[in-house]
């Protein structure tokens, strides 16, 4: 047992729930893995979570994701010159996760993109992740053992 599920040992259903619905998102979601990878790194780097950063972040790279849009969004800068695939994602996912809603022109963007269940499936992933890095952060949840890369920096207030 690891990352979210160690705080979530103390709620035995609420595990077994959650741990369903991220293996639905990570591993058969309509998103392609690149996105999902991609949207997770953002997640992670909103709530400043060693863990799932540290883990998504490699997994991003063996996706496709660059390793100038990784170092971007480590340091919380904008990525630049992305996929127009990549764009609209993290357009939505920036959106989503700092205004807690889309605006109609970047969902229309996203529904475009992704469709209707892979925008649902991308708020579900965001949220999702949100959720168990928010779960970690309050247990103070580690980073896995022997995990490579650049932690992340709390963002000022």
């Amino acid at each position: 047992v690891y990352g979210p599920f160690l705080p979530l040992l103390r709620s035995p259903k609420l595990l077994e729930r959650v741990a369903g619905v991220g293996e639905y998102l990570r591993f058969d979601s309509v998103l392609d893995v690149r996105i999902r990878e991609l949207a997770t790194c953002a997640a992670a780097r909103h709530v400043t979570n060693q863990f799932e950063w540290l883990m998504h972040a490699p997994l991003a790279l063996k996706a496709g994701v660059t390793p100038s849009t990784i170092e971007a969004l480590r340091v919380g800068a904008r990525p630049r010159d992305l996929p127009a695939e990549e764009e609209v994602a993290l357009d939505f996912s920036f959106e989503l996760l700092r205004n807690h809603g889309a605006s109609q022109a970047t969902y229309e963007a996203a529904h475009r993109q992704f469709g209707e269940q892979g925008v649902v499936e991308l708020t579900a992933l965001l949220g999702y992740f949100v959720m168990v890095s928010w779960l970690m952060n309050v247990a103070h949840t580690p980073a896995q053992a022997g995990a490579q890369g650049e932690a992340l920096q709390a963002f000022p207030l």
